[in-house]
C-alpha cells in the first residue's frame, strides 16, 4: 500500500489529539499537516496543545513542530498538502457541513467524526464491518459537488458502536426492536475530570441530541443506495436513553431485544453469530482492524469498563450477559471505547476502507 499524507483538521481537540496519536506510527498514513481554529493558527502544535495535552500517550515527536493552520482561512493551503483530511471540528452543524463540503470541492477527501453530514442522503456514514457497500455513494456525492476525487465520507455516533455491531448479525432472525441504555464517558463530551469536576461522583441523566442519534442512526447504517443517496431501513425499532457517567473512557450499552414471532434464535445461535462475524476489515487485512471484532465474556460480572475498553487496541466490541428477559426476549450488556472504536480508531479503519477500495486516488 502507498503512503498518504494526511491532515487532520480541529487537531487540538480531544478526537483531533487521538488522530494524531494513532497517526503516529500508522503504517499507511504519514501526519502531514494540522488544523485548528484561528486562536491556535501560527503556533506549533506542541505550543496549541501543551496546556490541554489529554492522552495518556506523549505527544507524538513528529507532530511536535507541525504548524497550526487556520482550518478555514487556510482551506486551501492544507487541501494541497495532503492526500485527505479527518476532521473532527468544534462548530456548529451548518458551519461543519460547509466546512466539510469546501475541502471536498478543493479535490481533498474528508473522513469526518462529526455529525453534521450523517444525514445527507449522499453521504456514506459507514462502520467498515456493517456497511462497507455504502460507499458506493460517494459517485453519486461526487457528481452533486462537481468534483472528480473529493467527497465527503462519516463515522456513525461513538455510542452506536457499543450495541450495533451486536445487533447486526442478528438481524437475519427478524430483530423486530430493541431498548438501549447508554452509560457514556465524559470524553464523549471531549473533557477530562480536571475540566469537568462536576462529573466526579456523579451521573447525568442527559445528553443533549444523544437519544435521537442513538434510535435514528442504525437505520442508515442498515439502510439501502438508492440512485442519488441512501435510504434508511424501516426497522428494527430502537429506542434509547442515554446517561452521562462517572468514566473517563469506554461507553457501555444495556440492550433489550424482541424477535418477531417465531423467529427467536437460541442463544447459542446468538453467541455462535457474535463469534464468527468478521467483516471487510478482517478480510482485507486492514491495520487497524482487530482480529475479533465481538469478544463475548461468559463471566457474569463482564464487561466491565476499566478492564475491558482497550481490548484490541481499543477497536473489538465486548460484549456479555446474555440471558432471557421476562417481557423482551433477550438482554446483553455491550461496551465499546468511545474515542477509539468510536470515534478517531473507527474513523482511522475508515480511510484504511476508503484506501483499500480506490477512493482515496493521488492527485
Amino acid at each position: 500500500m502507498k503512503q498518504y499524507h494526511v491532515g487532520v483538521i480541529g487537531a487540538t481537540g480531544m478526537v483531533g489529539q487521538r488522530f494524531v496519536t494513532l497517526l503516529a506510527e500508522h503504517p499507511w498514513f504519514r501526519l502531514t499537516a494540522v488544523a485548528a481554529s484561528a486562536r491556535s493558527a501560527g503556533k506549533t502544535y506542541e505550543e496549541a496543545v501543551s496546556s490541554r495535552w489529554a492522552m495518556e500517550a506523549p505527544l507524538p515527536e513528529g507532530a511536535k513542530n507541525l504548524v497550526v493552520l487556520d482550518a478555514e482561512a487556510g482551506a486551501e493551503q492544507l487541501a494541497a498538502q495532503v492526500d485527505f483530511c479527518f476532521c473532527a471540528v468544534d462548530m456548529g452543524k451548518e458551519e461543519i457541513r460547509a466546512l466539510e463540503e469546501r475541502y471536498a470541492k478543493l479535490e481533498c477527501p474528508i473522513v469526518s467524526n462529526n455529525s453534521a453530514n450523517r444525514w445527507t442522503p449522499d453521504v456514506p456514514m459507514v462502520v467498515p464491518e456493517i456497511n462497507g457497500d455504502h460507499l458506493a455513494v460517494i459517485e453519486a456525492q461526487r457528481r452533486r459537488l462537481g468534483t472528480k476525487r473529493g467527497f465527503v465520507a462519516v463515522k456513525s455516533n461513538c455510542s452506536l458502536q457499543s450495541y450495533v455491531p451486536a445487533l447486526h448479525p442478528l438481524l437475519k432472525y427478524g430483530l423486530d426492536r430493541a431498548l438501549v441504555c447508554t452509560y457514556q464517558a465524559i470524553s464523549g463530551a471531549g473533557k477530562t475530570f480536571q475540566r469537568w469536576p462536576e462529573m466526579v461522583d456523579n451521573c447525568i441523566p442527559y445528553i443533549g441530541g444523544e437519544e435521537e442519534k442513538s434510535e435514528r442512526e442504525p437505520l442508515k447504517l442498515w439502510g439501502s443506495i438508492q440512485e442519488d443517496g441512501i435510504v434508511p431501513a424501516a426497522g428494527p425499532a430502537i429506542t434509547a436513553q442515554c446517561f452521562r457517567v462517572a468514566c473517563q473512557d469506554g461507553h457501555m450499552a444495556a440492550v433489550f431485544m424482541k424477535f418477531r414471532e417465531g423467529a427467536k434464535p437460541s442463544m447459542e445461535q446468538i453467541k455462535a453469530d457474535w463469534a464468527n462475524f468478521r467483516g471487510l476489515p478482517k478480510e482485507l487485512g486492514l491495520p487497524s482492524a482487530p482480529k475479533q471484532f465481538l469478544h463475548y465474556f461468559e463471566e457474569p460480572d463482564r464487561p466491565q469498563t476499566r478492564l475491558d475498553r482497550n481490548l484490541e487496541g481499543g477497536m473489538a466490541v465486548s460484549l456479555g450477559r446474555l440471558r432471557e428477559d421476562s417481557q423482551y426476549d433477550y438482554k446483553f450488556v455491550g461496551l465499546s471505547h468511545n474515542t477509539l472504536r468510536g470515534a478517531a480508531g473507527g474513523a482511522v479503519l475508515l480511510a484504511e476502507l476508503l484506501c483499500a477500495k480506490g477512493y482515496m486516488e493521488a492527485r
